[in-house]
């Protein structure tokens, strides 16, 4: 029988542990100072600036001084920025301006800090659920279809042509010619926006059950004149959609679905014969001793207990939540009657994988 020790991957001491905890603070605090830094413009400033006085710094930014030298800081002792005490200036390396920038994107690792204050946002909640069970509803969580627009932005939008389209084999040229294309959880729709523009030929549809989300994805579609999408408030448990389209995708967006189980064979029913469902999903497997070593792992599942998995819960759904993992999400795709998919993953990508799927025979 295993024992508590044999268990535990290092033998380590209080103290050691001790470390880690005072890393994990300086790293939570880092975070949200990473966060505001994006949404104030700080990072971009800087990435552009040479070295600076704090004073220097607020009149580019427009910001309070006083807040931005406190902020340069939190920056300096968490070894972001670089500061000389002589000059009293700062500056923010290139190496590190490409991954807090806009301009890096998509690997703009400060948009992505954002999650932290917008789960923050609804702890309270959280602990209640954990005391009287159900879940925390989508409404709750502030900006959050603000900052999942960002995301997409980075991990879909950004290498969509690159990278994504180009793992099913023949799908731009079918795109060029034109198809009917679904994507269910859409969001702010701007995965379908990019797609819509660049191929004119083809019809695109997104449903989400946001109506703000769907107010926003129709105004940006609308100011870019684009007559070949539309965008609908729908619930994906429930759409009765008949092999209608050519190729549907779900981006990030099926494990947090109340019933994922509905919605997969919803989209099964949907696709016509001979079409593509392609799901971007969360690189993750359904055991947890098998995700011990991801790199994203303690990630995963905050994210999970803080919103993917009480988002369902709060619809009486399943509660998946974010690793659900390969192996369900294989058997969940066989049981809405789709053939083995294909899963592959980007080199450049740790977050998630792909499943290129069709219809059973």
């Amino acid at each position: 029988m295993a024992t508590m020790e044999s268990l535990s991957h290092t033998q380590e001491t209080t103290e050691e542990f001790g470390e880690r905890l005072l890393g994990v603070i300086n790293a939570s605090g880092l975070s949200m100072m990473l966060s505001i830094g994006h949404r104030t413009g700080l990072w971009d400033a800087m990435s552009q600036m040479d070295p600076a006085t704090s004073t220097e710094i607020a009149a580019r930014t427009g910001l309070q001084e006083r807040y931005v030298r406190e902020w340069l800081g939190a920056m300096v002792t968490g070894k972001v920025v670089d500061y000389d005490a002589a000059t009293q200036q700062y500056w923010l390396p290139a190496h590190r301006a490409a991954l807090l920038t806009r301009a890096g994107a998509p690997s703009n690792m400060a948009a992505t800090m954002q999650w932290i204050s917008v789960l923050g946002s609804v702890e309270d909640e959280v602990v209640e659920r954990f005391q009287q069970g159900g879940g925390v509803h989508y409404c709750r969580f502030k900006r959050f279809h603000e900052v999942m627009a960002e995301e997409s932005n980075q991990s879909t939008v950004g290498g969509l042509f690159e990278h994504i389209l180009p793992l099913v084999d023949g799908l731009q040229a079918r795109l060029e010619e034109g198809i009917e294309v679904l994507d269910v959880g859409c969001g702010r729709g701007r995965a379908m926006i990019a797609l819509a523009e660049r191929f004119p030929h083809s019809q695109f549809t997104g449903y989400d059950f946001s109506e703000e989300a769907i107010e926003a994805a129709t105004r940006e579609a609308a100011a870019k004149n684009l007559a070949n999408i539309r965008f609908a408030v729908r619930d994906a448990a429930k759409i009765d959609d008949h092999r209608q389209y050519d190729l549907i995708t779900a981006f990030d967006a099926i494990h947090d679905q109340a019933r994922p189980d509905l919605v997969l064979a919803n989209i099964a029913r949907a696709l016509l014969d001979g079409g593509v469902f392609l799901m971007q999903d969360i690189t993750a497997s359904s055991y947890v001793e098998k995700n011990i070593d991801h790199p994203l792992g303690p990630f995963l599942y905050t994210i999970s207990t803080m919103h993917c998995m009480t988002v369902s819960l709060a619809s009486g759904g399943m509660g998946l939540g974010t690793a659900w993992g390969e192996e369900l999400a294989c058997k969940m795709l066989k049981n809405a009657g789709f053939s083995l998919p294909e899963v592959k993953r980007l080199p450049h990508d740790i977050m998630n994988s792909y499943y290129i799927v069709r219809l059973a025979e």
